[in-house]
């Protein structure tokens, strides 16, 4: 009889200890939803160096990117931590934490060792375009071997968080949003100037998109581009007529205005819109028509929004770092963040949301104005080095068939054909950069053997060695002297581990993020890791960042 009184007392008061357990547990899992922000927007600016915070923050608004700094954390001295500093990788580790040497999205395009041609990273044959009958959208995420911190906001919610991907680039959309995105958007111009995507996200476009490529929003911006306030006040650039850029065809000078509506029949259709500041605020109207159709951040759950703002870059490309047409267009960028920070704090809540801002490289200024400046810069002459490798490759080997491809600064050898001939490779490897390193301009050169087995901590090394992936990375890996490029005569271009292509801007602001900026140096893998601390979710699964725990409050 005792024995059973003490037996149901013991039952008694484990239901009563379960139930105040259950109420413990299921107040900390409310109290974690509740403390994280409803939205996580990432932005990359894409050839963003981070002087253009400093050189034009007199001519921001406080709206925009003053706003980020002012209320949020500013990371000064935030670099890019392998080479080579292109869109597809930069988008890749921003979002995965981690580098190439990981991810493996070792370039835009590369040699693929194992189906002998070049590939591109967001390609995907197996799918098909969603929004257009042409191939643009045969893109999908599936050689990005890691996971982001999107897809692990969507694991760790049970697939309930949304995940949004938007870019005028199909890279600039795909890789940041992951596996798992509901969908991710990209523009495609020619003749249709439509947002588009792909079957690895969805069947069909849903009807809020097809709305907005109804609405003709795209055609609205084939109008005049010229300055937003008096070009004599535009101090923060040069000359406006210079030999230092590129252009519009159709256009005797690069100079402004250019009226978009007349020369889009020569420069592409609406793809003339990408390289214009009239892309960034196409691509901020899309992704406040997307906060609306996907209802992102209405809820307790977390979304993640990846917005990569494109035309900055290939403006880079066309005109340059310092021309007058980069600086209008962060002038207008500037208006277009304020308008989205706007509907943010509208729609979302003030406070209730969380941001960062990167780039996912910078930019060289043009070599051809360094040297009329004597700044040491130049550009190579691959014809003449190919010529010389070649007579190389025949004179100590009897061959040039041991070369496959020679792309993205690296060699790729057929390691059949050298079996073959009874060659060692370690030897041709190292016989290649012996004799790469009499070539002029040639800076530094490490054979693929010397990137698997010796651990590099500083230095251009160390940042190669980041960036090489056993498996898809070439036999030899070359480095050109610094302000050297294999480029046009006009505009600018990226792709070194030099501070011009590394230092980029990061900022933070919103719910969850400490007010204040550091000089102490930052990475780029930090980032995800960052996030996915603020979220209290897993990190990537190839995260290699820490994070940067002085950010968060």
């Amino acid at each position: 009889m005792i024995r059973n009184i003490f037996s149901l007392f013991l039952v008694f008061f484990f239901c009563l200890s379960c139930k105040a357990q259950n109420q413990v547990v299921g107040k900390e899992v409310t109290n974690v939803v509740e403390s994280n922000p409803k939205l996580v927007v990432g932005i990359v600016v894409d050839q963003m160096r981070y002087d253009y915070l400093t050189r034009f923050y007199n001519r921001f608004g406080e709206g925009g990117f003053k706003r980020m700094m002012d209320e949020g954390f500013n990371c000064k001295n935030n670099h890019f931590n392998y080479i080579p500093t292109y869109t597809g990788p930069g988008h890749a580790s921003v979002y995965t934490g981690t580098t190439p040497k990981y991810h493996g999205i070792i370039s835009n395009n590369w040699y693929d060792k194992e189906i002998k041609k070049m590939v591109y990273c967001a390609e995907d044959g197996s799918v098909q375009s969603v929004g257009t009958k042409s191939a643009a959208g045969q893109m999908s995420s599936h050689r990005m071997k890691t996971s982001t911190f999107a897809d692990e906001n969507r694991l760790f919610t049970q697939m309930r968080g949304k995940t949004i991907g938007i870019s005028i680039k199909d890279r600039g959309a795909i890789l940041p949003a992951g596996h798992t995105a509901n969908a991710a958007y990209w523009f495609h111009g020619k003749n249709e100037g439509h947002w588009i995507s792909s079957s690895f996200y969805l069947k069909g476009l849903p009807n809020w998109v097809k709305d907005f490529n109804a609405s003709k929003t795209a055609e609205s911006y084939l109008k005049v581009w010229n300055t937003l306030y008096d070009i004599d006040s535009y101090i923060e650039s040069g000359s406006d007529l210079n030999e230092f850029e590129g252009g519009f065809k159709g256009k005797e000078t690069a100079t402004f205005p250019y009226d978009l509506n007349a020369l889009k029949e020569k420069n592409g259709g609406f793809d003339i819109l990408k390289s214009t500041a009239y892309g960034n605020s196409l691509t901020a109207d899309f992704a406040l028509a997307a906060l609306d159709g996907e209802q992102l951040g209405k809820d307790a759950i977390t979304d993640v929004l990846t917005v990569s703002f494109s035309s900055t870059d290939y403006i880079g490309h066309n005109f340059g770092v310092n021309s007058k047409e980069i600086e209008d267009t962060y002038l207008r960028l500037d208006k277009d963040l304020e308008r989205l920070f706007n509907t943010l704090d509208a729609k979302v809540g003030k406070g209730a949301y969380t941001v960062f801002l990167t780039a996912d490289h910078g930019a060289i200024d043009v070599p051809a104005y360094l040297r009329s400046v004597k700044i040491p810069a130049g550009y190579l002459k691959n014809s003449e080095r190919k010529e010389k490798f070649q007579k190389f490759l025949k004179d100590s080997f009897g061959t040039t068939d041991i070369l496959e491809n020679i792309s993205n600064n690296q060699i790729f050898l057929n390691r059949e054909k050298i079996k073959a001939l009874g060659l060692d490779l370690n030897d041709v490897q190292n016989a290649i950069v012996n004799e790469q390193m009499t070539y002029k301009n040639i800076s530094k050169a490490y054979t693929a053997t010397t990137m698997s087995s010796v651990d590099f901590t500083t230095g251009i090394e160390a940042l190669l060695q980041k960036g090489f992936n056993q498996k898809r990375s070439g036999d030899v890996l070359l480095v050109d002297d610094p302000a050297y490029i294999s480029y046009g005569k006009t505009g600018s271009t990226h792709g070194s581990g030099l501070n011009y292509d590394t230092h980029v801007p990061l900022l933070f602001f919103g719910k969850g993020i400490k007010k204040g900026q550091t000089v102490q140096k930052t990475v780029i893998t930090d980032i995800a890791p960052t996030m996915s601390a603020l979220l209290g979710i897993s990190f990537p699964n190839g995260a290699t960042g820490l994070p940067l725990e002085f950010v968060l409050d």
